[in-house]
């Protein structure tokens, strides 16, 4: 006998918020492609981020690249990394939006915003976007002190809203995540498109109708 899916959990970032640091870091901004893929995968990384993601401070842990970092050539993209983060912050992704709409206007699930996103910031994206307040419930990494994949963070999410992992979806952008999700009892979605996404919730019985 097959579980009926009653919940749906969605990560945020890359999924329904289009949020990416090339909007700033774009191709003229450093002075060839070299510089930034080093930016990238040796200064502010993405293990970088995801400590603030987790709840660390954002002005702490800027000071403190910067120290590291000290050529000037790197300053003031350090800087930038958080100075310059609301114009990351593109705007919705609106074909993941219409399928969230139309599942919610089905009233047939729950719904659960599952993030890694800082606690100094969120408020920002809760202020821009309706959508965010479509939730039953959500969980911010940076509210909570710890994120995606921790299994505490999962965890938290079952206990506090009283999701049975079982009967639950998990969408995400980020396989590792998603991994993690599924490790503990989730229903894990890749999320790559709209489409995708709306063709594998189909084949586990999902629409908006």
């Amino acid at each position: 006998m097959s579980v009926v899916i009653d919940t749906i959990v969605w990560d945020l970032g890359g999924v329904l918020v289009d949020w990416n640091p090339l909007y700033v870091y774009h191709e003229a901004y450093f002075e060839n492609l070299a510089d930034r893929n080093y930016f990238f995968q040796h200064i502010c990384t993405p293990d970088w981020n995801e400590q603030q993601d987790a709840g660390y401070s954002l002005q702490q842990a800027t000071e403190e690249k910067l120290a590291a970092f000290p050529d000037p050539k790197w300053q003031q993209p350090i800087r930038d990394f958080y100075g310059r983060w609301i114009e990351m912050l593109r705007g919705p992704l609106p074909e993941t939006v219409a399928l969230f709409r139309a599942l919610k206007q089905s009233q047939q699930f729950k719904f659960y915003a599952l993030t890694n996103w800082s606690a100094e910031n969120f408020h920002i994206a809760l202020s821009r976007f309706d959508f965010l307040h479509w939730f039953d419930g959500r969980l911010v990494s940076g509210e909570e002190g710890t994120r995606k994949p921790f299994p505490e963070f999962y965890q938290l999410l079952f206990s506090r809203y009283q999701v049975n992992p079982s009967s639950a979806v998990f969408i995400d952008d980020n396989l590792r995540n998603v991994k993690a999700g599924e490790a503990l009892g989730l229903q894990g979605i890749h999320f790559q498109s709209a489409t995708q996404l709306h063709e594998e919730l189909k084949l586990l019985g999902i629409s908006g109708h």
